[in-house]
C-alpha cells in the first residue's frame, strides 16, 4: 500500500501540480479533472483534509465506509487514514490539505481534535447536505483560495480564521445530518480500542525477549505512534481524553513500575536494571527514578 507524507508527495502520486505551499493547499476539483488519477487503490496519507463535492460521479471510499453519498457531499480524511476511489472525471467542488506541521504552528488548532471529532473518526463519515447550504460552504472555500493565490504577506493568518470558519460551519451541518450520539459512540469505541493496544504495546515492548526494531526508543510516544500507525499528536489526544494523562505519563508509569519490581524483588544492579528498561546510562535511570519517586534506586532497594 503507498504512504504518502507530505502533501507534495501526494499530489504527484496522484498526477496533479505541486502545491504552491508544502504544509497547506487548496484546490477546485474543476482544476484536477483531466489530469488526476481517476481510478486510486487503497493508500494512506499523513495529513488532513476537507472537501466539498457539488456535482460528480463514482465515489471516495474512508476507511469502510463504501456508501459515497450521491449528492452534495462533505468528506474528510485524517492522518494515517486507508483511502481510494474511483470517480467519473466530472467533479466540481474545493478541497483544502492542511500537513500537521501548518496545524502545530498555530495555538488555534490546540483542540482540534476536541472541539472537531469528525476529523479523529478513523472510519471518517462523508454525509450528504442540502442544497441550500452549498452556497455557504463554496463561499468559505472561494476566499481561502483567494487568499492563497495572493500575494499577501499576512495571507496565512487569514487563511486560518476561514478554516476555522469552515471547520465550524461543518461541524453544524455535521450534527445536523449525521446521528450525533452515533458519531460520539464511533469516536469512544475507535478510540478506547487504541488506548488498549498502546497500554498493550507498552508493556510488550519492554517484555525481556521482545524483538525491538533498531530505531525504537521505548521512552518515547513516537515509537508506540509509529508502530499503532497513527500520528504522535493523535495518540496523546487520545489517551488524555480518556485517562486524563498524556502518552509519555504512560509509558513513564509503567517503567516505575518495572524498575521498583527490579529493584526489590531481584538483586540486579542499578546498572543491569538501567539497560534492562532501555535507558542510555544508568546515570540517566537514577536521575529519572528520583525524579519520579523522590528518592534513589538503591535507597528505594534498602527501604524495600
Amino acid at each position: 500500500m503507498q504512504h504518502f507524507k507530505t502533501i507534495t508527495e501526494y499530489c504527484k502520486a496522484i498526477g496533479i501540480s505541486s502545491p504552491k505551499h508544502p504544509h497547506f493547499d487548496i484546490r477546485s476539483f474543476e482544476e484536477n479533472m483531466g489530469q488526476v488519477i481517476s481510478e486510486m487503490p487503497p493508500f494512506r496519507h499523513e495529513f488532513y483534509s476537507i472537501a466539498i463535492k457539488s456535482e460528480g460521479g463514482g465515489k471516495a471510499i474512508s476507511g469502510y465506509h463504501t456508501d459515497f453519498p450521491e449528492g452534495v457531499t462533505i468528506f474528510f480524511n485524517s492522518p494515517f487514514q486507508i483511502l481510494s476511489w474511483d470517480i467519473v472525471p466530472d467533479w466540481s467542488g474545493y478541497y483544502i490539505m492542511i500537513s500537521q506541521d501548518f496545524l502545530a504552528s498555530s495555538h488555534i488548532f490546540d483542540r482540534l481534535l476536541d472541539d472537531y471529532p469528525f476529523l479523529k473518526i478513523d472510519e471518517s463519515i462523508p454525509f450528504e447536505i442540502n442544497n441550500e447550504d452549498l452556497p455557504e460552504i463554496l463561499n468559505i472555500y472561494e476566499r481561502i483560495k483567494h487568499e492563497y493565490l495572493s500575494d499577501n504577506q499576512d495571507k496565512f493568518s487569514f487563511i486560518q480564521s476561514y478554516i476555522l470558519l469552515l471547520l465550524n460551519q461543518v461541524r453544524r451541518l455535521f450534527d445536523r445530518q449525521v446521528d450525533s450520539q452515533k458519531a460520539k459512540d464511533q469516536i469512544r469505541s475507535a478510540d478506547v480500542k487504541l488506548l488498549s493496544r498502546f497500554q498493550k504495546l507498552i508493556k510488550t515492548s519492554f517484555y525481556p525477549d521482545a524483538v525491538i526494531e533498531t530505531f525504537a526508543n521505548l521512552h518515547s510516544p513516537s515509537y508506540y505512534a509509529t508502530v499503532l500507525n497513527i500520528h504522535p499528536n493523535h495518540l496523546n489526544a487520545v489517551v488524555k481524553s480518556i485517562t486524563g494523562k498524556t502518552a509519555l505519563n504512560h509509558i513513564h508509569n509503567h517503567i516505575i513500575k518495572l524498575a521498583k519490581s527490579e529493584l526489590i524483588q531481584t538483586s540486579l544492579s542499578v546498572k543491569e536494571i538501567a539497560y534492562n528498561l532501555h535507558f542510555e546510562s544508568p546515570n540517566n535511570f537514577s536521575s529519572f527514578f528520583k525524579k519520579h519517586t523522590g528518592v534513589t534506586p538503591l535507597t528505594y532497594r534498602k527501604k524495600g
